[in-house]
């Protein structure tokens, strides 16, 4: 671990296949470039250096991200901090993310900027959830569907998690306690047990196989656990935010049962599952999540889909237990961070050869 003498390290870790899923085919929606990419991390650094970030340690990645970042860094940049990448060969898969969460740990950064969707951001929350001293996350949007992530600017993200990474706000002004799922399989043959971690929603499906991981076709759909339900929001959870919210950082969370079957179907809701897609989802009930009382999944073989995408298949004799964590992890509340900073005048300067601060 660097110690508290050295300069403030601002961790970034930025999937540069984010938004590349089929949903993004189905539903006609955009992609972000890596060029579009590559500008929002010189953005954030930027403002994280304006608020007094010496260093930043960066993901590797073979997208292209850490290759238009060096040719920029090559033309000559003083506003950015001193960048660094973290030393591991990037395999363009989850573990990149895993590893680089890991590792930006180890290295002491006091807060990690994260660039992608809600799967990058279950991942890396997943890395760090349990480590002692384990730093806040700041989020920004680059995915499919986000209700995790903010849609901000990466300039304000940037000066918020800056200003905290620097030591010039303190945690009880800059961060907030967030929820999880937490997913556990016991297996019918009493083998180990298998454990994965949702941080908006863990879906129940049908399906009995993982194949295309990212979740859209609402037909397969059996149950829905979520941590939280904004009514804003789009992907799986809007279906519960359209029942009964839930804000994110509200005590308790939701379940939501759909139907298979007209007879059962209390009504039918018609959903944002992803960008430009509104379908109809068959809803039988709904109920609120208490903190910390596992609930038995009903379906007796399917998959479970964490954040959007099928992780865990299981079998008929399989038990299957979800369970609201409440502070569980902490992230950086950009807002009361820039609030605190009008408040304390952290980003005043005095005119040249002022004595005294400007009022």
């Amino acid at each position: 671990m660097i110690g508290s003498s050295s300069p403030p390290l601002l961790g970034v870790i930025a999937n540069p296949v984010s938004a590349r899923d089929i949903r993004r085919i189905v539903a006609n929606a955009g992609n972000l470039q890596i060029t579009d990419r590559v500008n929002i991390v010189l953005r954030l650094l930027q403002a994280a250096r304006a608020a007094g970030v010496a260093r930043a340690l960066l993901m590797p990645d073979r997208g292209g991200i850490r290759a238009l970042l060096e040719r920029h860094l090559r033309r000559g940049d003083d506003s950015l901090p001193a960048i660094d990448w973290l030393d591991f060969e990037p395999t363009s898969t989850v573990e990149d993310s895993f590893n680089a969460a890991r590792r930006l740990h180890e290295a002491g950064a006091a807060a990690i900027v994260v660039l992608g969707g809600d799967g990058t951001h279950r991942a890396v929350v997943r890395e760090l959830t349990g480590r002692d001293g384990a730093p806040p996350i700041a989020g920004l949007s680059t995915g499919t569907n986000n209700a995790f992530p903010e849609m901000r600017e990466p300039t304000i993200t940037g000066l918020a998690a800056g200003l905290f990474a620097a030591g010039r706000i303190a945690a009880d002004d800059a961060l907030l306690p967030n929820k999880l799922l937490e997913v556990l399989i016991h297996p019918r043959d009493g083998g180990p047990q298998r454990r994965d971690i949702a941080i908006v929603d863990a879906v129940i499906t049908h399906d009995r196989s993982v194949g295309a991981r990212a979740l859209w076709k609402t037909g397969s759909l059996a149950a829905a656990y979520l941590a939280f339900a904004e009514p804003e929001a789009i992907g799986l959870s809007s279906i519960g935010g359209l029942l009964q919210p839930v804000a994110r950082h509200e005590r308790g969370g939701l379940a939501v049962q759909l139907a298979a079957d007209p007879e059962h179907t209390l009504l039918t809701l018609h959903a944002p599952i992803a960008p430009g897609l509104v379908l109809p989802v068959p809803v039988a009930s709904w109920q609120r999540l208490a903190p910390d009382e596992p609930v038995t999944v009903q379906q007796q073989a399917g998959t479970v889909a964490l954040d959007g995408e099928r992780e865990l298949a299981f079998e008929p004799g399989d038990r299957v237990t979800v369970t609201l964590r409440e502070r569980a992890f902490f992230t950086v509340d950009v807002a009361r961070c820039m609030a605190a900073a009008a408040r304390d005048g952290l980003l005043r300067a005095p005119p040249a050869g002022a004595t005294r601060p400007h009022p």
